[in-house]
């Protein structure tokens, strides 16, 4: 059995997110999402507008995902791996090589974002923040 890792806030979830996933899922056997806690959030920064509990639920009920972990800390992904017997991480192509000193710990892929689409930029839309940081990640 080929077991994937992915991580991310999944906060407002939308196409991209759920096209990670999917994509993640068909590489493997079995897909765990290590979702940022709410005070992970605020240590990098960032504020979710859905708590890690739900974040957590509703992640739970995609079919593609099979185990929702938290993630407490940019040190986990090393002990992660390890402890679930990951071998295939996977991330969006916006983090490209910021995790390639996994690869001696597990195979790491990088997928390409799906365009227009972005966290960020719904909400820009919303007027929940006046960043255009979105932009940029095109």
């Amino acid at each position: 059995m080929k077991k994937v890792i992915t991580y991310g806030t999944f906060d407002l979830l939308h196409k991209g997110h759920i096209r990670l996933l999917k994509r993640a899922r068909e590489m493997g056997d079995d897909l765990t999402v290590c979702v940022s806690t709410d005070e992970f959030n605020a240590e990098k920064g960032k504020r979710a507008y859905t708590s890690y509990e739900d974040r957590k639920y509703i992640l739970e009920a995609i079919r593609y995902v099979d185990h929702v972990i938290p993630e407490k800390n940019w040190d986990q992904k090393i002990r992660d791996v390890q402890e679930n017997d990951i071998d295939l991480f996977v991330m969006g192509d916006d983090w490209k090589g910021k995790f390639d000193f996994l690869k001696d710990y597990c195979e790491v892929v990088y997928l390409p974002r799906t365009e227009g689409i972005s966290t960020t930029k719904i909400k820009y839309d919303l007027g929940l923040t006046d960043s255009e940081d979105w932009k940029e990640e095109k």
